[in-house]
Parts: C-alpha cells; sequence; structure tokens
C-alpha cells in the first residue's frame, strides 16, 4: 500500500525530468504577454473570439443537451439556452469591438460586485485576524472596477487586452518558478 505521502513524492519525482518543458511554457507565455503588451487592441480582438469560441461551444452543447431531456419544459430551457448562447457567440464574431465593450462592462460590474462582497465578508470577520487585508482587497477590486466603469466605452477597446497580457505574464513567470523548483 502506497502512502498519499509516497504517491506525492513518485508524482514530483517523474514532474522533476521535465523541468525543461515548464520552462520553456513559462518563457513561452512571457513572450506571448509582451506580444499582448505590444498592442492591446489585438490582445482585446484575439480574448472576444475566444469568449466568442466558448460561448459558440457552449451554445451547441446545449442545443444537443436539449434533446436527450425528458420533459418539454427542460427542453425548451435547455434549447433557448444554447441557441442564446449561439447567438451570443456569433455576435461577437460578427462584432468584436461592441462585444469586447459589452465584455468590459460585465467586467466592471464583476469587480465592483466582487468588492462589494469582500467587503462584506471582511467586516464580518472583524474579531479575526486579516480582516483588514480582506477588506483592503475589496476596496482595491472596487475602486479597479469603477474605474473601468469610469472609462467605459472607450477603454474597452484595451482593457480585456490588458487583463490577458497581465494573465499571461503572470503564468508565465509561475511556470518558469515551478519548473526551476523541479530542477533543484
Amino acid at each position: 500500500m502506497t502512502l498519499p505521502s509516497d504517491t506525492l513524492k513518485d508524482a514530483i519525482g517523474q514532474t522533476r525530468d521535465k523541468w525543461g518543458w515548464f520552462v520553456a511554457l513559462g518563457v513561452l507565455l512571457l513572450i506571448f504577454g509582451g506580444i499582448a503588451f505590444g498592442n492591446l487592441f489585438i490582445a482585446t480582438v484575439a480574448s472576444v473570439y475566444v469568449v466568442g469560441w466558448l460561448m459558440l461551444m457552449a451554445g451547441v452543447i446545449e442545443i444537443i443537451h436539449a434533446f436527450g431531456v425528458k420533459t418539454w419544459g427542460r427542453f425548451f430551457y435547455w434549447l433557448l439556452s444554447g441557441l442564446l448562447y449561439a447567438v451570443a457567440g456569433f455576435f461577437a464574431f460578427d462584432n468584436p469591438l461592441l462585444a469586447s465593450a459589452v465584455l468590459t462592462l460585465l467586467l466592471a460590474v464583476a469587480l465592483v460586485a466582487s468588492g462589494l462582497l469582500r467587503s462584506w465578508v471582511a467586516f464580518h470577520h472583524r474579531p479575526h485576524q486579516g480582516w483588514g487585508w480582506l477588506l483592503a482587497a475589496g476596496i482595491i477590486t472596487i475602486l479597479l472596477g469603477l474605474m473601468i466603469a469610469m472609462g467605459w466605452p472607450v477603454n474597452s477597446l484595451w482593457v480585456l487586452g490588458m487583463f490577458l497580457a497581465i494573465d499571461l505574464v503572470f503564468q508565465g513567470w509561475s511556470f518558469i518558478a515551478i519548473g526551476l523548483a523541479l530542477k533543484r
């Protein structure tokens, strides 16, 4: 019988041999992040196309699923939901600039809502240590959402691309760090 710690050691040992692949992937993601930072507009359009593809695929899957349900009410629910997803996906391809404006506004609303929720949770955990950090994170998230909302719709040409570029850079550094840690 193998213990969970032995299984973990075996997995790390097998992964350790592949440390170079992690570093290479990290460097590649850093390069893509730099390219995205170089042209935030194209990165925004690319992210809208990715969201469009995901929505289109989800729509097709939900439409197929609709034909597998047993009741008419659920059939129409899944069919309508799938059609809405598919239409939204086509909409993203047909007019990516308008879709980026909608997605940027949704991002701003989501950030404000998330910040409000974090702040609410922080106030309810006031007696506990670290609640101030959670409150600070909530306030920063609210401010970021408000900044995006105040610059909307003009900033919708670059905000999504900037988020993509930042994510690629952080993912790249993370993979490099993991690869170098595995090498040691």
